[in-house]
């Protein structure tokens, strides 16, 4: 067996450090320049017009929660067995955030955050990581179910609430099947295990989290002159989160994924295509690029813990 040096290992790791960072750098750079569907002379016209310093303070403060629900979040389901604190979870969201946005529906986030834990816990973290992000994936999916029937694609909730049983009925049946030692039953019995008030306060954050952030897509709508009626807006704005999260992406082709779906969508309400991809690139801008930037310092300061 090769056996690394000490110093070899630091070496490595700083490389690999360096590496994640200017690489989302690079990713973000390239979203941002290469977009031709983003005319900034627009943007700035507009800005200009319907500039506040309170609008733009409101808009910063619910990014600001949407992160911080996030890290709440994540510092209630580790304390299942171990008490974080703030500063830690968000030491761990923000960096493991960096690490997972070239990575596919952000799987380097549960690497990311293993990372901060004993190697023996590193199932356990995969595994809290999953009912984190699990519980956004349920509400988006029950929020975009009601969007779908207040628009009228009646077709389309009969057809997922179909997909949901037959679901509901496979795992039923299969629940008991073991695959490489895991299974259903084995799953559900590792959910149960965690106490329900923890369950509880994930659901009540998950929630607060999607109403914060649907509700800044609203208001940035607002912002950019669209005069929708409320409930028509946030049905709409429902059905293209649960859609595009349904879809395989990379977290750097976020806003790409939400505007190909919100053009279609917000294009049957007679909003112009630019202003939704705008408002798109600002939501991914806001919600994951200023958080990246933030978690690329704990990225670098990170430091794991050598066996002797």
């Amino acid at each position: 067996m090769i056996s690394i040096s000490h110093k070899t290992k630091q070496f490595l790791v700083l490389g690999i450090k360096i590496l994640i960072v200017v690489g989302a750098f690079y990713f973000i750079y390239k979203q941002l320049a290469d977009n031709e569907k983003l005319d900034w002379q627009k943007f700035i016209v507009l800005f200009q017009k319907n500039q506040s310093v309170v609008g733009i303070i409101f808009i910063l403060f619910l990014s600001f929660l949407n992160r911080f629900l996030e890290i709440l979040k994540w510092k209630n389901l580790v304390s299942s067995f171990k008490i974080i604190s703030i500063g830690e979870a968000t030491k761990q969201v923000l960096a493991a955030l960096t690490a997972g946005i070239f990575t596919p529906n952000g799987i380097g986030e549960y690497a990311g955050k293993a990372l901060y834990f004993e190697k023996s816990k590193t199932k356990q973290i995969v595994f809290l990581n999953l009912i984190c992000n699990g519980i956004q994936l349920i509400l988006s999916i029950a929020f975009g179910t009601i969007g779908l029937w207040v628009l009228g694609f009646r077709f389309w909730v009969l057809m997922i609430v179909g997909f949901a049983l037959l679901f509901f009925v496979l795992t039923f049946f299969t629940k008991k099947i073991k695959i490489k030692g895991y299974s259903i039953e084995k799953f559900i019995k590792k959910i149960n295990e965690i106490p329900k008030a923890i369950h509880q306060k994930n659901i009540l954050l998950g929630m607060a989290r999607y109403i914060t952030f649907s509700h800044q897509y609203y208001f940035l709508f607002l912002t950019f002159d669209v005069q929708l009626p409320y409930f028509t807006m946030m049905a709409t704005i429902m059905t293209v989160y649960f859609l595009a999260s349904s879809l395989p992406s990379f977290q750097f082709l976020d806003f790409a994924v939400k505007g190909s779906v919100g053009v279609y969508f917000f294009s049957l309400m007679g909003i112009n295509e630019w202003i939704v991809i705008f408002i798109t690139t600002l939501m991914w801008f806001l919600n994951v690029v200023i958080p990246v930037i933030i978690g690329s310092y704990f990225v670098l300061k990170f430091k794991p813990k050598w066996k002797s």
